[in-house]
């Protein structure tokens, strides 16, 4: 399968970095292609609600940023994980943007399956990110193949690291 990972965190080091790279060490053992893709690093603006893309754009967003990079990357994927650090009950604002921005093609159009990796420094902050994350589960009809999370005492613990290799086992 082709996999794209979302990672979020502007903490090259920080834990969920060493989450999603320990999904995408799990996945390539599993003989899975795999993207990381750092988001926090990109420069892409909110959508505009401007309709372009409905309208005159055939489906093509009228900003031309770095999201440019993600569509074809989202598009080639079959499997979506997003990770995100929870800083104030969501997921962070980098990666809000490239989620807010697929407004233009709906949904990726080979993605079945995805998973979500949050970490924090504080437990029970995880609720709002899961919704979320549900929802966009549930709107593009994909299988969701599980949640990760891991507080501070959780963090780049072998535990955690099992949980995040067992998502991968559901692929």
């Amino acid at each position: 399968m082709n996999i794209l990972i979302l990672q979020s965190s502007p903490r090259a080091k920080g834990s969920t970095a060493w989450m999603a790279e320990v999904y995408k060490q799990a996945a390539e053992t599993a003989g899975h292609q795999v993207t990381l893709c750092n988001v926090s690093h990109k420069k892409i603006a909110g959508c505009l609600a401007c309709e372009y893309c409905h309208n005159k754009g055939n489906g093509a967003c009228i900003q031309k940023d770095d999201m440019q990079e993600l569509y074809p990357l989202m598009a080639e994927a079959d499997v979506l994980v997003l990770a995100s650090p929870i800083y104030y009950f969501t997921l962070n604002a980098q990666i809000q943007a490239p989620l807010q921005r697929m407004y233009c093609v709906n949904k990726p159009a080979k993605v079945t399956k995805m998973s979500l990796l949050l970490s924090s420094y504080s437990p029970g902050v995880y609720d709002g990110a899961m919704a979320e994350y549900r929802d966009i589960c549930n709107y593009w009809g994909v299988t969701d193949t599980g949640i990760v999370t891991a507080k501070n005492d959780e963090q780049h613990t072998d535990a955690t690291k099992a949980k995040i290799e067992a998502l991968v086992g559901k692929l």
